[in-house]
């Protein structure tokens, strides 16, 4: 009834909401649901609370957009009460926190279902979702593409799910990160074992043989010196001139927002479509609360 972690769907079950989300972008799916979805968001968003709520209302669904600074846990109820308490106002619930775990928490202590939106630097699933039907819709496939995901590895909750979704799908990974910013080497390890994935790791900007770029933004808030994050993003921004002697399909991608990171100038080359990915989010997360609610009426 939950999605908590990308591990928690297997590959036919990931290829099922892919599908499901195809027929949400054409408008094939007409079910409406007399149903409410809460939004609680312990750090700040954008895509991801904005989507999700725009996903519910084209399901015919309404939504309660929940705020910590006004509830009573200022006046110190506690995080499984709170969820406990909106479990009974709501029939799904997207949660996102700073501290990871928080959501296979709340998963656990209500029998609604639980989407995690993000757990501090441990998992965002959703965004994974998004990313595999982006690049599913971009270059027709995922399996034996050269995917090069660049940035801060360690930080970026995006890539902890996304390098476990592109290894069940067959994808040639080449990590690109700043040295101290690397993937952590145990889930690089796992899903080499696991799906016997073929893994490169570098530290210079270069993708030449990319099929997909996946950027990701050096996450200056979880860095305990200011100085050090902007010192490394200026080093690690994607400009045009890295772009010179890559593929002509090559696609570009991010889970946004993107601050310095890639260069303004990119916007405009056809290679760059994080704009298109983010608006995949909609029809993406209506098949996620579709799916998860489908399953639940079966279970």
């Amino acid at each position: 009834m939950n999605l908590i972690s990308i591990r928690d769907l297997d590959k036919k079950e990931i290829e099922k909401i892919l599908d499901l989300s195809e027929e949400m972008a054409a408008g094939k799916i007409k079910r409406k649901y007399d149903k409410i979805l809460a939004t609680l968001f312990f750090e700040p968003s954008t895509r991801t609370r904005l989507s999700f709520q725009a996903a519910a209302l084209r399901l015919g669904m309404s939504y309660l957009d929940f705020s910590p600074e006004t509830s009573s846990l200022k006046k110190g109820e506690t995080f499984t009460d709170t969820i406990k308490v909106i479990s009974g106002y709501a029939d799904v619930l997207v949660i996102r926190h700073p501290k990871e775990g928080t959501a296979r928490l709340a998963g656990d202590a209500i029998e609604k279902p639980v989407i995690n939106g993000g757990d501090g630097g441990n998992q965002h699933p959703t965004q994974t979702l998004i990313d595999l039907f982006t690049i599913r819709k971009t270059k027709g496939k995922i399996s034996n593409l050269n995917v090069s995901l660049l940035g801060d590895l360690k930080h970026a909750r995006t890539m902890q799910s996304l390098v476990y979704a592109l290894a069940m799908f067959g994808a040639k990974i080449t990590l690109i990160s700043p040295k101290g910013l690397e993937l952590d080497p145990t889930l690089i390890k796992e899903v080499e074992e696991k799906f016997d994935a073929k893994i490169k790791t570098k530290s210079e900007l270069s993708f030449n043989d990319a099929d997909v770029l996946y950027v990701c933004r050096i996450q200056e808030e979880r860095f305990a010196d200011p100085y050090e994050a902007k010192r490394i993003k200026e080093q690690f921004m994607l400009k045009s001139e890295h772009l010179k002697n890559t593929k002509k399909d090559l696609v570009i991608l991010s889970p946004l927002p993107k601050i310095n990171e890639i260069s303004h100038e990119i916007d405009a080359n056809n290679k760059a479509k994080y704009f298109e990915q983010a608006h995949y989010g909609v029809p993406v997360r209506m098949a996620i609360i579709d799916y998860l609610l489908g399953r639940q009426t079966r279970n």
